[in-house]
């Protein structure tokens, strides 16, 4: 759930957060999940990546649909391979206090698509482009 959901009185957009804007509800996997797996969940779910974190919910990778394509092309097993295996390893993220303009600057500077967002190096959520936009107009609907 989005904290934004909750926006009911006018609201400055480009003060929202990522801490407001993010999704606190996250499927994760963990570095030994088997990809396989992974790609049900991806595809079930309609997912573009997945953050792989420790038990303690540190983020420790990203598994993106780029990194099974990846593994694909070079001829690799599917069945045999686990996150660990084939997950990005520097993840860019962003903190809860980032404001939708920074995060904004990423989205459009990296070409991503969605973030991990943590609080240190554990995960607590993640963000959109589709976030910045709900946020954007909800906080919209009472701005002057």
């Amino acid at each position: 759930m989005r904290k934004t959901e909750f926006i009911d009185k006018a609201c400055d957009p480009a003060t929202l957060t990522a801490g407001q804007l993010m999704q606190d509800a996250v499927f994760t996997c963990t570095p030994r999940t088997d990809v396989l797996s992974i790609v049900r969940m991806m595809t079930t779910w309609n997912f573009g990546s997945l953050p792989v974190v420790e038990e303690d919910r540190t983020l420790v990778g990203l598994v993106s649909e780029y990194d099974v394509l990846q593994a694909v092309i070079e001829g690799r097993d599917l069945r045999k391979l686990s996150a660990a295996d084939i997950m990005t390893r520097q993840v860019l993220s962003v903190t809860e206090d980032m404001n939708l303009v920074q995060i904004a600057n990423l989205f459009q500077d990296r070409y991503v698509t969605r973030l991990p967002v943590v609080r240190g190096t554990k995960l607590v959520g993640l963000v959109a482009r589709r976030d910045l936009l709900f946020g954007y107009v909800k906080a919209c609907q009472y701005w002057s």
